[in-house]
């Protein structure tokens, strides 16, 4: 997809939107009927969640996927029943976004910060690795995709502390810019004022 097929997108599609919780809540129904939700803080302008509907091969429902934000509360199994629970010490990740950065945290890894590299590939993901060999992930960037562009390398950077490696890849110019056209767009729509304070999620 080229940046312009995805601004096309965005234009095309029907959008409605709330105001709640100090966000900017909008409701995408794209014209190949996917559905997408993103929520923009009111005061910076920031993207602060992104999910979409997905459908089963069959077409049913079968929930949201977050794609930027806190991952949904994941339903608590009686072991007792099931015989079998995720860990809660495995690794996990989750994608945020600043003005300048997109950011995923990998939480639950607390090997030092000298043992990971983190590279953009040819296979257009960022790949996590550690020199010990105990974790390997490779992060697809749908940002990127979206308007055609690769990872690139100069462009990522990391931390690590309390055992969360924070990836941080800055934003180039054109996402920037289209960033920005969609922030334009998003800010028209006809918005209605929710005073309800509903908790968050």
């Amino acid at each position: 997809m080229s940046c312009e097929d995805w601004l096309k997108c965005i234009k095309d599609a029907k959008k409605t939107a709330i105001i709640q919780n100090g966000c900017r809540k909008v409701h995408y129904l794209l014209k190949d009927n996917k559905e997408m939700v993103e929520e923009y803080h009111l005061n910076t302008g920031v993207l602060i969640r992104r999910i979409w509907k997905e459908k089963g091969k069959l077409g049913q429902e079968i929930g949201w996927k977050v794609e930027i934000g806190d991952p949904e509360p994941k339903f608590q199994e009686n072991i007792e029943i099931s015989g079998i629970r995720e860990s809660v010490t495995a690794p996990s990740v989750s994608r945020r976004m600043t003005k300048s950065a997109l950011e995923w945290r990998i939480r639950n890894l607390s090997y030092p910060k000298d043992v990971y590299s983190v590279t953009a590939e040819e296979d257009e993901t960022i790949t996590v690795r550690t020199s010990n060999k105990k974790y390997f992930k490779k992060i697809v960037v749908p940002d990127l995709e979206r308007i055609g562009l690769k990872p690139k390398q100069e462009n990522i950077s990391f931390s690590h502390r309390f055992d969360t490696l924070i990836i941080l890849y800055k934003k180039p110019a054109l996402l920037l810019e289209v960033e920005n056209k969609i922030l334009n767009e998003v800010v028209q729509i006809k918005t209605r004022n929710e005073d309800v304070q509903c908790p968050t999620s």
